[in-house]
């Protein structure tokens, strides 16, 4: 990957040998190895375990979840927040470990409307719960830097499976709390 960079660091008219460039591309092949260890992980690994066994059928959220990610149409990052649901039937998850499995899916190049979908589909595999909501805002560098250009946009996707999909009252139930004011 060093020599990669290098290579276009050359094609984009710079001069490798220069003072601030010199450790570029091993810099630049850490972030990439950092940026993209989703692919070094399973869900399983991520998991690891923490299921936990309750009585409870109460919904669950987590709000406001940092995610970063990589857009696989242009390299460029794409960030926000992801906030996930879920009603239990007999167990629940480790907290952590809704932000561990966020972190799984965003640390690959993606789309924010697969990463939305596979968030709530593992969550789904690994719970088997009544059902999972997921809505994620991002910001994308590939709209904001390049194209368009257009600072302000977000883009919300969302996610529902089995209950929340199924039922009126759950989903709005899940996105008035998700909401900002919460009502």
């Amino acid at each position: 990957m060093e020599e990669i960079i290098r290579q276009l660091l050359l094609k984009i008219g710079e001069n490798p040998e220069r003072e601030g460039l010199l450790r570029t591309p091993q810099r630049v092949e850490k972030t990439w190895e950092f940026l993209t260890q989703g692919y070094e992980q399973s869900l399983d690994q991520v998991v690891n375990g923490a299921l936990f066994e309750v009585d409870d059928r109460d919904m669950i959220i987590v709000k406001d979840i940092e995610i970063y990610s990589l857009c696989e149409h242009h390299l460029l990052p794409f960030f926000g927040k992801i906030h996930i649901g879920y009603i239990p039937n007999g167990k629940v998850l480790g907290v952590s470990k809704l932000a561990r499995i966020a972190d799984l899916f965003s640390r690959r190049l993606q789309i924010q409307e697969r990463l939305t979908h596979q968030i709530a589909e593992s969550l789904m595999k690994v719970l088997e719960p009544n059902g999972v909501g997921v809505v994620m805002e991002a910001k994308h560098l590939c709209m904001m830097m390049r194209g368009v250009e257009k600072q302000n946009s977000n883009m919300v996707t969302s996610s529902m499976e089995g209950s929340f999909r199924e039922s009126a009252k759950t989903r709005e139930e899940f996105l008035r709390l998700i909401s900002r004011d919460g009502r």
